[in-house]
């Protein structure tokens, strides 16, 4: 039978709503509206479909400090991660935020309203401490302490949550479950033993052997239960890794394994986020769980140690295996051994045999010179689709971002680049200037008016990159939050090798509105252009470009040429 859900009962917000759904979505025209960001709209499904039990809403501020300082809600259960929902204070006033308001939560994708919130209260979080609690520290190079300090909003409301709807999806609808609904599954199967096993990698022999070993060493069944919501930065998408998971499907045993999609916001924090996984599986009827090495963890902190230890998250977990009441499955990294053609965990290796691994890096290397990939590691049919979605790095997109001045001279050396890649041949080159600067009397050139451009061109840029297209922009991008947003939305959205290069024409100013012929700086000086970059508006130099150039010491094509260079030794050319 499936395992009992935490704190007894499953919330299941949407069964419990149903009734009055229709009454709902009438009322939620009528209210003030939050369109919810992608992480939001994650936590939001997995509380109202019961995954996040006993959660019936986003996190008050008793609740919130329990959790940050204990791992408990107020009234003692284990719950590890704040689940909140930021807003900032020209949200609260824009839209009347206040104890006992409804607010409407609404899809970002389709601008269905999901859920009614009933405000319980507003506060303003310490995101230092949440930071030192939850991840262990303030220390950017964490992907959840950047999300929080450059992402998140300065207040949070707390408050319980009636359901109109689930998110809608269109992809591997056949593969998403509720817990309601795999919990019915499992029954259906008459599975009483399940052993989940959570990823946000493909898969490979490795983790066949691991999961296999697992389950017939608890003889019960697997659940490999991936998360596609938000995971890593720079982790393979979504899409390419479900193609995987479908493929290895094949190579288990007759009827032992199960695959089912989770749509969690991951948090990348390491032994608390172990926890929190078991929680959520437990809700999803598992009876055991899957806790490798370094499960969840981030990687390295800013001073290059690993943020956690290899085996933290399976110390969390026993501390707590009372109270989570699903059994850990402990596991050490699984390594091949060519002698006896299998995989064992590390600790099970005999002295002196040989052993055989293949890194994530090496992978990816693979993966982008079209190298080989051996049987012993992976399998035909997963090798098949990530080359699929992964093509040799020369067939790859990419996008080059020219950030100075203007008048700095990064639009001519953007047409001339355009040139000589198109020179080159095998792949099309799309080009956005940034210089257009409008006509008129006191023309605003406002932060939000450059952010707004920054996301059009970011979005563009990187849509081109992903099919493959060699993409020159060149806007101002007078600061690095503008020039990060570029950045980041190739990163996620710019297709294979997420290929982006930042490069600073750090032409001066003095010598950038002496050549200007256009009489641009003149306006912006008398008033005609007001915020302008260089004149009432500082620009921020780029700490951490690709390449610096500077039109006035040198010529346009040595410019190019050394662009050219930089694309060659990273194999793009």
């Amino acid at each position: 039978m499936a395992n009992i859900p935490h704190g007894g009962v499953l919330k299941d917000l949407v069964a419990r709503d149903e009734p009055v759904s229709t009454q709902l979505r009438e009322e939620s025209h009528s209210l003030p509206n939050i369109i919810l960001t992608e992480r939001q709209l994650c936590d939001l499904e997995l509380i109202v479909n019961g995954g996040f039990s006993p959660l019936e809403g986003f996190l008050n501020e008793a609740n919130y400090k329990s959790v940050v300082e204990n791992l408990r809600l107020a009234d003692g259960t284990l719950f590890p991660i704040p689940v909140t929902l930021d807003v900032s204070q020209t949200d609260i006033d824009a839209l009347g935020i206040k104890p006992s308001a409804r607010i409407t939560l609404r899809d970002p994708r389709d601008d269905e309203p999901l859920a009614i919130l009933t405000v319980e209260d507003v506060y303003k979080p310490d995101q230092t401490k949440e930071a030192v609690k939850v991840f262990g520290a303030d220390d950017l190079a964490h992907p959840a302490v950047r999300y929080l300090r450059e992402k998140v909003k300065e207040f949070y409301i707390g408050g319980k949550i009636q359901a109109i709807q689930g998110p809608q999806h269109f992809d591997y609808v056949s593969l998403r479950y509720t817990p309601t609904e795999l919990r019915a599954h499992f029954k259906k199967v008459a599975w009483r033993r399940v052993v989940a096993f959570q990823t946000r990698n493909p898969m490979h022999r490795a983790h066949r052997e691991l999961t296999v070993r697992a389950a017939r060493s608890r003889q019960a069944n697997v659940l490999i239960h991936p998360v596609v919501g938000l995971t890593k930065p720079g982790d393979v998408d979504h899409y390419t890794r479900v193609r995987v998971y479908e493929a290895i499907m094949d190579k288990y045993p007759n009827g032992m394994g199960h695959l089912a999609l989770l749509p969690l916001a991951m948090r990348m924090a390491g032994p608390r986020e172990a926890v929190w996984h078991a929680i959520i599986r437990k809700n999803y009827g598992a009876t055991h769980f899957i806790v490798g090495r370094d499960h969840a963890g981030p990687g390295k902190n800013s001073h290059g140690v690993d943020f956690y230890g290899p085996y933290d998250a399976q110390d969390l977990v026993t501390k707590y295996k009372d109270e989570l009441n699903i059994e850990m499955v402990p596991f050490q990294m699984m390594t091949y051994m060519p002698a006896t053609d299998s995989y064992v965990p590390v600790d099970e290796v005999p002295k002196g045999a040989e052993t055989l691994d293949i890194s994530g890096t090496e992978l990816r290397r693979r993966l982008k010179t079209g190298a080989h990939i051996p049987d012993w590691f992976s399998y035909e049919a997963v090798v098949k689709r990530l080359r699929e979605s992964y093509p040799p790095r020369n067939q790859q997109g990419f996008v080059i971002l020219l950030s100075g001045l203007y008048n700095s001279g990064k639009d001519q050396i953007s047409k001339a680049l355009q040139i000589a890649l198109n020179e080159q041949g095998g792949r099309s080159v799309s080009l956005l200037l940034g210089e257009d600067i409008p006509t008129g009397h006191a023309i605003p050139f406002s932060s939000d008016t450059q952010e707004t451009s920054i996301q059009r061109v970011s979005f563009v840029a990187a849509e081109l990159a992903r099919a493959g297209a060699a993409v020159i922009a060149s806007p101002i991008a007078a600061t690095s939050k503008l020039r990060d947003i570029v950045r980041d939305t190739v990163s996620k959205n710019g297709g294979p090798g997420s290929n982006f290069f930042l490069i600073h024409v750090a032409t001066s100013l003095e010598h950038a509105e002496k050549t200007d012929r256009s009489g641009t700086y003149a306006r912006a000086r008398k008033g005609g252009i007001t915020g302008f970059p260089g004149v009432e508006a500082p620009f921020e130099s780029p700490e951490k470009a690709d390449l610096v150039v500077d039109r006035a010491t040198q010529s346009i094509p040595e410019i190019v040429h050394s662009i050219v260079l930089l694309l060659e030794t990273t194999g793009l050319l």
